[in-house]
């Protein structure tokens, strides 16, 4: 048989493993962005949570987030991958209703999601106390109900605290995609050890994606680092 050159390994089409890899990582972006999306969520009801809510909800959130992040991500991944659905399907047949087949990618972004919440939380926490207090007080003082001070004030302050740490988070999640494979999810690591294992080229495939992975970073920080100039054109102004 003759031997491939990594160009050929590399091409899109067979036997090139490229495209594998590439729609690995489309694969692996999809679930980022979905995980990262619901861990902002997370993050936003966790945060005020923590600070506007009653000593029970107060004290869930702290266990929550308390718990997530000492657990180390893989171990949180393989627990919620596999316990998580089996306990769905369980409650499922329990209220009489037959089991539900969750997609992988449903799956992995749930999972990522509930991981990435515990640490949106704080973030989102710190940006929130960050805010100056003159400001929400100049809100109630003009009477705004809590929801309207939330979204004209609170939301619009935070965001230039907050998004030094959500770019971190983000660029966090796109690497924790990469721990799916070891539940058999599809996505760049896991098809980058397919292609390397049926051609024994293990360093030309996984320093590809390096350069993959390197290339998500960078495209990422610098779209982050626009957004975060906008946001805080106003602080800037406030501060010369």
């Amino acid at each position: 048989m003759e031997q491939l050159t990594g160009f050929q390994l590399l091409a899109l089409s067979p036997p090139g493993w490229g495209g594998a890899l590439l729609r690995g990582l489309v694969t692996s972006l999809e679930v980022a962005a979905g995980g990262f999306a619901l861990g902002q969520v997370i993050g936003i009801l966790g945060s005020a949570g923590k600070l506007y809510g009653g000593p029970v909800i107060r004290d869930l959130m702290e266990i929550y987030t308390t718990v997530v992040r000492a657990i180390p991500e893989l171990v949180l991944i393989v627990l919620l991958y596999y316990a998580g659905t089996a306990a769905l399907n369980n409650l499922m047949t329990a209220l009489g209703f037959s089991s539900v087949d969750i997609s992988g990618m449903l799956a992995g972004i749930l999972v990522i999601g509930l991981v990435q919440g515990a640490y949106s939380t704080e973030v989102l926490r710190g940006a929130i106390l960050a805010i100056p207090p003159g400001q929400i007080e100049a809100a109630r003082a003009y009477g705004m109900p809590p929801a309207m001070i939330m979204r004209r004030i609170t939301l619009p302050a935070m965001l230039p605290h907050a998004i030094p740490g959500l770019a971190n988070l983000w660029l966090v999640t796109t690497k924790d995609t990469a721990l799916l494979a070891v539940v058999g999810f599809t996505e760049l690591t896991l098809a980058t050890r397919q292609a390397a294992g049926v051609t024994h080229e293990y360093f030309l495939f996984f320093s590809a994606a390096g350069v993959l992975y390197l290339a998500v970073t960078l495209i990422s920080n610098v779209l982050l680092q626009l957004l975060e100039r906008r946001a805080s054109r106003g602080m800037k102004r406030r501060q010369t």
